[in-house]
């Protein structure tokens, strides 16, 4: 697998990889797309009535999601477990590259997730612990009792097998009532895939710089 780094809008990197087309994250600001749509509408949403929050992550990436989460469970003092599953993790030397790209109140953290062990948990800070798993999401026993779910799979038309009902209901299945799921793919089809999966969905205005709507869906 080969990358690129790229810088985006708001000056936070991201990666390209030309075998598909793609970038990890939205080229007009990673961080500010990241934040909005997992953090904000996401992690936040779910802690208003709860003191701790176990959160599933669909594509660790470059861990930016993990990063922006540790710092915000921290800052608010919110018990997080962070179960986060990619099959094919980037190399150290690839995460090491980015590592000064990063903004400098990052670097530390995002050093930390990225070196983290696999397939264990490991302690970030008092309130954040991260598991990550390396493994194919689509045959793995997915985590129970989730209260957020990260859907940061590449897109559709790039990975469609990662977007079929089924995955939805199987997510559906172990989420608990008034769990989330956020992802920055609006599309009508995903929206109707994931109302006739038993969610109730919402379109929300994306970052200030990016895609113009996003998804939450929320399990009854």
């Amino acid at each position: 697998m080969k990358v690129e780094i790229e810088r985006t809008a708001d000056g936070s990197p991201t990666l390209y990889r030309k075998d598909i087309d793609e970038h990890y994250h939205s080229v007009k600001g990673a961080l500010a797309e990241s934040t909005h749509i997992y953090v904000d509408l996401g992690w936040r949403k779910a802690w208003e009535n709860r003191d701790r929050v176990r959160v599933f992550e669909v594509g660790f990436g470059t861990g930016l999601n993990a990063v922006l989460t540790a710092k915000a469970a921290l800052d608010a003092k919110i018990h997080t477990y962070y179960y986060s599953v990619e099959r094919y993790p980037l190399s150290k030397q690839i995460t090491d590259t980015l590592l000064p790209c990063q903004p400098e109140e990052y670097r530390f953290l995002f050093k930390e997730i990225n070196d983290a062990e696999w397939n264990k948990p490991v302690s970030i800070n008092p309130f954040f612990t991260l598991i990550k798993i390396q493994e194919n999401l689509l045959t793995m026993d997915i985590p129970g009792n989730l209260d957020v779910v990260y859907f940061d799979a590449f897109a559709p038309e790039k990975q469609p097998e990662m977007w079929d009902e089924s995955l939805f209901h199987k997510l559906y299945d172990v989420m608990n009532p008034g769990a989330i799921l956020t992802t920055y793919c609006a599309k009508g089809s995903i929206r109707r895939m994931l109302q006739q999966t038993g969610f109730i969905t919402e379109r929300l205005p994306g970052p200030p710089a990016g895609k113009r709507e996003v998804l939450r869906a929320v399990k009854p």
